[in-house]
């Protein structure tokens, strides 16, 4: 691992900012202490700062040279709501709020690159670094798009980096073209007319129609969709009924659906609300369909991800860089940049959390589990890869 030599004081101050990060969890939009934080410690290494973005996005500016390129670098800062299981001196002190994602981490290691590239530069052009709030299911990408992101700091591309547990710890894994699912939910309310349960012809029974449409939406994923496009139609929620003794006037179901690209969402989308319609018919009862929009697939542009790769292999070493990982259906708002600019999104293996220390709890170091920590000798790594991104993508012609 051919990693920046950092000032040991340096690293030592990252270690007690993640761990104060964590301690101090916020969530979507309510970042405002860690903001703070960023804001401060960027204008600390006299890098200008753009707040604002997003209610509570930081930007800071590094400009070097006469260099008309410019890249992105983005880290996410917000929390979960999640009651945090581990005992360790830098658990959460507010309950029902948790790093269970390490955005503390991601906000580390891009201040570490800032500080670095603050102080020895080793670029010609701009570096804009991307501290994001609300990326947890409130699309805070989006909301610093529209409040004019890519507008006020003009991009060549853009790159992300989440860690990964159960991936070897320092190492990289990503892949050009789809990463990541898109992220939708839905809401069907069947309308039927309520009996007495030992009086069923005398009604409309919503809940048998909504079983049927529920079973009937699976052949969607078997019979209308290519078999060659992944897809995922799950039903998470079924609600009906308050008697046992009653056929009830309505039921109403929901979920999720994840693709890798728009046109299988859009067909999935059509089918699911024709057939609810149709099915409902069937049985004389009405739906109302109601199918939202989240976050959008992450596919990674095939050129950048090239790019970002061979930076993997300088720092990580052709064997601790993966390139062939299968795409995994959870999602990431990262995805609304890739719409406007081409960049790469990748994954650092956090290890299998063997890193935690005796008072962590009980449960595996897994993504969005409450007994969760962010591997902090992953700090330097990250930073690393950062700075020598940032210094190579500016200097590629």
């Amino acid at each position: 691992m051919k990693l920046l030599d950092f000032d040991p004081a340096f690293l030592a101050e990252l270690h007690a900012i993640r761990r104060d990060l964590h301690a101090h969890p916020e969530l979507g939009y309510e970042e405002h202490r860690t903001s703070d934080l960023v804001a401060a410690k960027l204008t600390e290494w006299g890098i200008p700062v753009i707040r604002g973005l997003g209610v509570t996005g930081v930007v800071g500016v590094l400009k070097n040279g006469e260099g008309a390129r410019a890249v992105g670098l983005r880290a996410d800062m917000d929390a979960l709501p999640m009651q945090e299981l581990n005992a360790f001196a830098h658990a959460s002190r507010h309950p029902g709020r948790m790093h269970a994602c390490g955005h503390d981490g991601h906000t580390a290691m891009l201040l570490g690159a800032a500080h670095y590239l603050a102080k020895h530069r080793g670029f010609d052009g701009t570096v804009y670094l991307i501290f994001q709030p609300a990326e947890e299911s409130i699309g805070g990408a989006k909301r610093m798009i529209d409040d004019g992101l890519l507008t006020q700091c003009p991009m060549d591309a853009i790159f992300g980096l989440h860690n990964w547990p159960g991936l070897e710890f320092g190492r990289f894994s990503v892949r050009p073209g789809s990463m990541m699912g898109s992220s939708n939910t839905f809401r069907l309310t069947v309308r039927g007319r309520g009996s007495h349960a030992a009086q069923p012809n005398q009604g409309i029974d919503p809940v048998m129609a909504g079983i049927q449409i529920a079973q009937g939406w699976q052949t969607i994923i078997t019979r209308n969709k290519s078999p060659v496009e992944q897809a995922v139609l799950s039903v998470t929620q079924f609600h009906a009924g308050s008697a046992t003794n009653v056929v009830p006037d309505e039921a109403v179901l929901a979920g999720t659906v994840r693709t890798f690209d728009i046109a299988t969402l859009d067909l999935i989308e059509h089918r699911m609300r024709e057939m609810a319609t149709h099915t409902a018919a069937a049985f004389g009862a009405q739906v109302e369909f109601e199918f939202e929009r989240g976050y959008p697939p992450l596919t990674n542009d095939a050129r950048e991800t090239e790019f970002a790769t061979e930076v993997m292999r300088a720092l990580a070493g052709e064997a601790r860089v993966d390139t062939q990982r299968d795409p995994t259906m959870t999602a990431e708002d990262f995805a609304f940049y890739l719409q406007q600019v081409p960049g790469c999104y990748a994954f650092l293996g956090n290890g299998e959390g063997e890193h935690r220390t005796a008072d962590h709890g009980g449960g595996p170091c897994n993504l969005h589990n409450a007994s969760y920590d962010f591997n902090d000798g992953l700090l330097p790594i990250g930073a690393t890869y950062w700075v020598r991104l940032a210094q190579a993508f500016l200097k590629r012609n």
